[in-house]
């Protein structure tokens, strides 16, 4: 696969060399604009029913760092809202900015937040992850805003794992995490269909973006901001503005879950 990233000679606007699908009928992230989400009553409430126990690694991947979840058994499961069937956690990750004013991938109405959470899965009527990420309904992904305010002991948990993987292929184990200490205390969502947001943008994924932010603060996004995007022995270069600008809506509709 072509390496790809954040830089000029890579980033965002140099995808579609590569993967065409970057101009493809159903391309995220977006931009929501509230006043033009449709209130839908038949969208249910979110279930995430999340299993400590399947909590496995954490790695920097070069692109952002993530914290994989054991792939086995339906512990750790996301049903309700806008899909159908049960779809099964696979990672977490998060998108960020080198200033406090950008970071996000969605906006709203135009606004951007620091850092954007995302919570990675798959819909198991498939027989695998790499099954359901080519399917229309095989991933569901839902995001998280994280807006400038107080330190967020939740989220140092996670922030205390950074450094021991500092630098590109570094990884190390993460056990015991229950990631719905992440999730702010409503569940209100829009939610719309789209596509991965990093290559190779496959257009698989129900978008589940929740209304409230939660919170972090100025010295955890420091945190965040000083993983590298380099492996060991390379120039380092620090890991930020790792997100992909909002993509043309086309017509799809977005809904809201609430009024």
């Amino acid at each position: 696969m072509a390496s790809w990233g954040y830089a000029p000679h890579n980033g965002p606007d140099k995808w579609v060399q590569n993967f065409p699908i970057a101009d493809g009928p159903r391309q995220s992230p977006i931009d929501i604009v509230p006043g033009q989400a449709r209130y839908d009553a038949g969208l249910k409430p979110l279930t995430l029913k999340y299993d400590p126990g399947t909590s496995n690694g954490i790695l920097n991947n070069g692109h952002s760092f993530q914290v994989d979840f054991v792939d086995d058994a339906n512990r750790s499961t996301l049903t309700g809202g806008p899909i159908t069937g049960t779809y099964r956690l696979k990672q977490f990750h998060f998108h960020w900015g080198a200033s406090d004013d950008r970071g996000s991938e969605h906006t709203v109405g135009g606004t951007k937040y620091p850092c954007e959470l995302h919570l990675v899965h798959w819909n198991t009527k498939y027989p695998s992850f790499g099954d359901a990420a080519s399917k229309p309904d095989g991933l569901a992904v839902v995001g998280v805003f994280l807006k400038l305010g107080a330190a967020n002991p939740q989220l140092q948990t996670v922030l205390d794992g950074l450094a021991a993987i500092k630098t590109k292929g570094k990884q190390t184990t993460f056990p015991n995490f229950d990631p719905t200490i992440l999730l702010p205390g409503a569940l209100d969502y829009w939610t719309y269909d789209g596509s991965l947001t990093t290559p190779p943008l496959l257009e698989s994924v129900t978008w589940i973006v929740l209304r409230d932010p939660i919170s972090v603060s100025p010295a955890q996004m420091a945190q965040f901001r000083g993983l590298l995007f380099t492996a060991d022995g390379e120039a380092p270069c620090c890991m930020q503005d790792n997100y992909r600008p909002p993509q043309p809506l086309k017509g799809r509709p977005v809904r809201a879950s609430f009024k």
